[in-house]
Protein backbone atom coordinates (compact mmCIF):
# COMPACT_ATOMS: atom_id res chain seq x y z
CA UNK A 1 0.00 0.00 0.00
CA UNK A 2 1.05 3.53 -0.93
CA UNK A 3 2.32 5.51 2.12
CA UNK A 4 1.44 9.54 2.59
CA UNK A 5 3.80 10.82 1.11
CA UNK A 6 3.61 9.31 -1.87
CA UNK A 7 0.23 9.74 -1.56
CA UNK A 8 -0.24 13.74 -1.81
CA UNK A 9 2.69 13.45 -4.17
CA UNK A 10 0.17 11.77 -7.05
CA UNK A 11 -3.03 13.91 -5.32
CA UNK A 12 -1.44 17.38 -5.54
CA UNK A 13 -0.79 17.65 -8.93
CA UNK A 14 -4.80 16.24 -9.59
CA UNK A 15 -5.60 18.93 -7.19
CA UNK A 16 -3.48 21.66 -9.39
CA UNK A 17 -4.66 20.22 -12.82
CA UNK A 18 -8.64 20.90 -11.58
CA UNK A 19 -8.83 23.79 -8.97
CA UNK A 20 -9.52 26.69 -10.90
CA UNK A 21 -12.25 24.92 -13.11
CA UNK A 22 -15.89 25.53 -12.08
CA UNK A 23 -17.11 22.50 -9.87
CA UNK A 24 -13.56 21.03 -9.68
CA UNK A 25 -14.50 18.69 -7.07
CA UNK A 26 -15.52 15.50 -8.64
CA UNK A 27 -12.74 16.17 -11.63
CA UNK A 28 -10.14 15.46 -8.40
CA UNK A 29 -11.62 13.06 -7.03
CA UNK A 30 -12.30 11.13 -9.93
CA UNK A 31 -8.20 11.46 -10.74
CA UNK A 32 -7.76 10.33 -7.86
CA UNK A 33 -9.80 7.40 -8.38
CA UNK A 34 -8.13 6.65 -11.67
CA UNK A 35 -4.61 7.05 -9.94
CA UNK A 36 -4.97 5.46 -7.12
CA UNK A 37 -7.94 2.97 -7.06
CA UNK A 38 -10.03 4.81 -4.63
CA UNK A 39 -9.78 8.14 -2.45
CA UNK A 40 -8.04 7.56 0.77
CA UNK A 41 -9.62 9.70 3.98
CA UNK A 42 -6.08 11.16 4.19
CA UNK A 43 -6.54 13.39 1.83
CA UNK A 44 -10.06 14.75 2.10
CA UNK A 45 -8.59 17.39 4.45
CA UNK A 46 -6.02 18.10 1.79
CA UNK A 47 -8.53 18.96 -0.89
CA UNK A 48 -11.03 20.51 1.17
CA UNK A 49 -7.99 22.78 2.26
CA UNK A 50 -7.23 23.20 -1.81
CA UNK A 51 -10.88 24.47 -2.72
CA UNK A 52 -11.40 25.89 0.45
CA UNK A 53 -14.36 23.63 1.35
CA UNK A 54 -15.24 22.18 4.76
CA UNK A 55 -14.29 19.04 5.30
CA UNK A 56 -17.48 17.52 5.53
CA UNK A 57 -18.32 18.83 1.93
CA UNK A 58 -15.27 17.00 0.91
CA UNK A 59 -16.49 14.04 2.80
CA UNK A 60 -20.40 14.40 1.88
CA UNK A 61 -19.75 13.87 -1.85
CA UNK A 62 -17.24 10.95 -1.17
CA UNK A 63 -19.84 9.21 1.07
CA UNK A 64 -22.62 9.89 -1.12
CA UNK A 65 -21.01 8.33 -4.54
CA UNK A 66 -20.70 4.86 -4.54
CA UNK A 67 -17.60 4.11 -6.47
CA UNK A 68 -15.22 6.29 -4.35
CA UNK A 69 -14.41 3.67 -1.89
CA UNK A 70 -11.79 4.87 0.70
CA UNK A 71 -9.50 1.38 0.70
CA UNK A 72 -7.71 -0.27 -2.11
CA UNK A 73 -9.91 -2.20 -4.25
CA UNK A 74 -9.34 -5.93 -5.23
CA UNK A 75 -7.30 -7.01 -8.31
CA UNK A 76 -10.79 -7.01 -9.71
CA UNK A 77 -14.24 -5.55 -8.66
CA UNK A 78 -17.19 -7.66 -8.88
CA UNK A 79 -20.64 -5.47 -8.61
CA UNK A 80 -23.53 -7.45 -8.46
CA UNK A 81 -27.07 -5.85 -8.70
CA UNK A 82 -29.42 -6.38 -5.87
CA UNK A 83 -32.07 -3.98 -7.09
CA UNK A 84 -35.73 -5.12 -7.43
CA UNK A 85 -35.49 -6.61 -11.01
CA UNK A 86 -32.37 -8.53 -10.73
CA UNK A 87 -34.03 -9.65 -7.20
CA UNK A 88 -37.11 -10.80 -8.70
CA UNK A 89 -35.34 -12.96 -11.21
CA UNK A 90 -33.34 -15.03 -9.22
CA UNK A 91 -30.36 -12.75 -8.42
CA UNK A 92 -30.26 -13.55 -4.49
CA UNK A 93 -29.37 -17.33 -5.44
CA UNK A 94 -26.47 -16.18 -7.50
CA UNK A 95 -25.43 -13.65 -5.43
CA UNK A 96 -25.16 -15.93 -2.47
CA UNK A 97 -23.12 -18.53 -4.36
CA UNK A 98 -21.27 -15.82 -4.67
CA UNK A 99 -20.11 -14.21 -1.17
CA UNK A 100 -19.84 -18.29 -0.55
CA UNK A 101 -17.44 -19.23 -3.69
CA UNK A 102 -15.58 -16.00 -2.95
CA UNK A 103 -15.23 -15.94 0.91
CA UNK A 104 -16.65 -12.21 0.76
CA UNK A 105 -19.79 -10.48 1.88
CA UNK A 106 -20.44 -7.62 -0.10
CA UNK A 107 -18.22 -4.37 0.61
CA UNK A 108 -15.52 -6.43 1.48
CA UNK A 109 -12.20 -7.37 -0.65
CA UNK A 110 -11.05 -11.02 -0.28
CA UNK A 111 -7.84 -11.33 1.55
CA UNK A 112 -5.71 -12.18 -1.01
CA UNK A 113 -6.99 -8.90 -2.47
CA UNK A 114 -7.85 -11.16 -5.38
CA UNK A 115 -11.35 -9.33 -5.56
CA UNK A 116 -13.91 -6.61 -3.97
CA UNK A 117 -17.79 -7.26 -3.86
CA UNK A 118 -19.63 -4.27 -4.52
CA UNK A 119 -23.57 -4.15 -4.67
CA UNK A 120 -24.87 -1.92 -6.58
CA UNK A 121 -29.07 -0.79 -7.74
CA UNK A 122 -29.11 -1.30 -10.59
CA UNK A 123 -26.62 -2.06 -13.80
CA UNK A 124 -29.75 -0.55 -16.46
CA UNK A 125 -29.55 -4.37 -17.56
CA UNK A 126 -33.17 -5.31 -16.24
CA UNK A 127 -33.91 -7.37 -19.61
CA UNK A 128 -31.48 -9.01 -19.03
CA UNK A 129 -31.67 -9.44 -15.01
CA UNK A 130 -30.08 -10.38 -12.74
CA UNK A 131 -26.72 -8.66 -13.71
CA UNK A 132 -23.52 -8.51 -12.50
CA UNK A 133 -19.78 -6.04 -13.70
CA UNK A 134 -16.63 -7.80 -13.75
CA UNK A 135 -13.81 -5.01 -14.17
CA UNK A 136 -16.26 -2.38 -15.73
CA UNK A 137 -17.75 -5.55 -18.46
CA UNK A 138 -21.21 -6.03 -17.91
CA UNK A 139 -22.97 -9.66 -17.08
CA UNK A 140 -26.49 -10.49 -17.50
CA UNK A 141 -28.25 -13.14 -17.02
CA UNK A 142 -26.41 -14.28 -14.05
CA UNK A 143 -27.49 -17.47 -12.13
CA UNK A 144 -25.24 -19.72 -10.25
CA UNK A 145 -23.11 -21.81 -12.75
CA UNK A 146 -22.26 -18.23 -13.89
CA UNK A 147 -21.54 -17.34 -10.48
CA UNK A 148 -19.22 -20.02 -10.32
CA UNK A 149 -16.77 -19.42 -13.37
CA UNK A 150 -16.55 -16.05 -12.28
CA UNK A 151 -15.40 -17.07 -8.84
CA UNK A 152 -13.08 -18.95 -10.63
CA UNK A 153 -11.75 -16.14 -13.28
CA UNK A 154 -11.67 -13.44 -10.12
CA UNK A 155 -9.17 -16.22 -8.09
CA UNK A 156 -7.04 -17.13 -11.10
Amino acid sequence: MRQGTEIVSIVMPIIDRWRNEEGPLLPILNGILRELGYVPRQVLPIIAEELNLTRAEVYGVVSFYHDYRENPPGRHVLKVCRAEACQAMGGDAAAEKLQRLLGVEFGETASDRSVTLEPVYCLGLCACAPSAMLDGEVIGRLDEEKAAAIAVEVRA
